[in-house]
């Protein structure tokens, strides 16, 4: 009875909840399906916001229309609906590795004001930031305040990301259906580097993989895989398919034996559902999750990220295009560092050979100017393109020149074996 009573009590609007924020605090919000859209819409409505910081990852939604004097934007990960504000100078982009987030930002903040999407408070008085545990849950312990915005779609999962009634200062109802992503669309070229991909992975692997054309095609050549094990920064919804289907069972997973370890999840209503007080996956902090010191000590790891362009010493850059800002380095350095120190472990980077109809190469001879360096030449391990695999580590720079060659598109390659004579790669 007394949390029931406790709970009414902390029951606002979302223009009542907001206006508990004061000016100069710093708000935190999830990435992703764990951002609250009711109390984002009300943030405008409160006029006490000044010098104000707002704090995102990979948000989905339009940016808020409210002054950069009153609210300043910091994405912590540039997403779709952060980069039209980074390119006005609305947003600004705050570099980090996924690991040290959450510590950088007790560093660099001030009275903290977490706001986050949750499911309904259990019989115990605690709600699960469901879908998230990611930088956040390493900030809930001594935040000013926390809003919360009940949401029955939100699954209840496990681990530590949780929040008890008794640490709240304000609550809202808003039950909607969460963020979902659509399955995208797989091309010829995405299954040739799925292919090649699931040909490195052996029964017995530990995967971190994400969203998008290439992982859904590795995971489509995976049903014939034994005892693979989920150790990764984001949960898509393939892991789904291959858990009913009894690919994954984590049985040689050195840390967290049979149960998925994630920080966070993104798909469809699918997923949400599958995760929904299923104790066979752990939500834990980045810090923990992406620390190379943890992944390090994973057996069998392989990790799997995409990266925009690779030049002849293996550098990564996995942030711009063109010499614009896209993206940022989320994870990508954490496992690729830790991939290379684990026993057995292997790290792959993946890209399509080619852009823009094939009238751009990826592989280059150096990055494009002003181009981020997301990957150390020293982290990268192996690099796939539709056209094959380089393995670089153990490689002098000779060696992995003509190895990046070897899987460039064709048309580009004798030009490419041009450029490395000239800088004196090749004789």
């Amino acid at each position: 009875m007394t949390l029931i009573r406790d709970y009414k009590r902390k029951l606002h609007t979302p223009e009542q909840a907001v206006r508990l924020i004061e000016s100069g605090d710093d708000i935190f919000i999830p990435l992703c399906a764990g951002q609250p859209p009711a109390l984002l819409d009300a943030l405008p409505s409160h006029e006490g916001l000044l010098g104000n910081r707002l704090y995102q990852m990979l948000t989905m939604r339009p940016p808020l229309d409210i002054a950069p004097e009153r609210l300043q934007v910091v994405s912590l990960f540039l997403g779709s609906g952060d980069r039209p504000g980074f390119r006005d100078g609305l947003v600004d982009l705050l570099p980090n590795h996924f690991s040290d987030l959450a510590a950088q930002l007790q560093q660099i903040t001030k009275n903290r004001v977490l706001m986050a999407t949750v499911s309904p408070m259990d019989e115990d008085g605690y709600f699960s930031i469901g879908t998230n545990a990611d930088y956040v849950s390493s900030l809930i312990e001594d935040a000013k305040l926390i809003l919360l915005e009940v949401n029955e779609k939100m699954p209840r999962t496990y681990g530590e990301n949780r929040i008890h009634l008794s640490q709240v200062s304000a609550l809202v109802e808003h039950h909607v259906e969460l963020p979902v992503l659509l399955e995208p669309v797989i091309t010829a070229n995405d299954e040739m580097i799925g292919r090649h991909i699931a040909e490195i992975i052996r029964d017995g692997d530990n995967l971190q993989i994400g969203f998008g054309a290439i992982p859904n095609a590795v995971m489509n050549f995976l049903h014939g895989h034994k005892n693979l094990g989920i150790f990764t920064e984001m949960l898509p919804d393939k892991v789904v398919d291959l858990c009913m289907a009894g690919v994954i069972n984590g049985s040689n997973k050195s840390i967290y034996p049979g149960q998925m370890t994630t920080t966070f999840a993104l798909g469809s209503r699918k997923l949400y559902d599958f995760l929904h007080e299923n104790k066979d996956v752990v939500f834990l902090p980045a810090s923990w999750t992406n620390d190379v010191r943890i992944i390090s000590q994973v057996e069998q790891l392989v990790s799997i990220n995409a990266t925009v362009e690779v030049d002849f010493l293996g550098q990564c850059n996995s942030e711009m295009v063109g010499g614009r800002y896209y993206s940022s380095t989320g994870g990508q350095a954490d496992f690729a560092q830790g991939a290379r120190m684990a026993k057995d472990g292997r790290g792959i980077i993946c890209l399509h050979s080619t852009a823009k109809n094939e009238t751009i190469s990826k592989i280059v001879p150096t990055l494009y100017p002003g181009s981020a360096i997301s990957n150390s030449k020293n982290d990268v391990d192996i690099v796939v393109t539709e056209n094959g695999v380089a393995k670089l580590r153990g490689k002098t720079i000779r060696e992995r020149t003509c190895a990046l060659i070897s899987i460039a598109h064709p048309k580009f390659r004798e030009e490419l074996t041009f450029q490395a004579r000239k800088m004196g790669y090749l004789l």
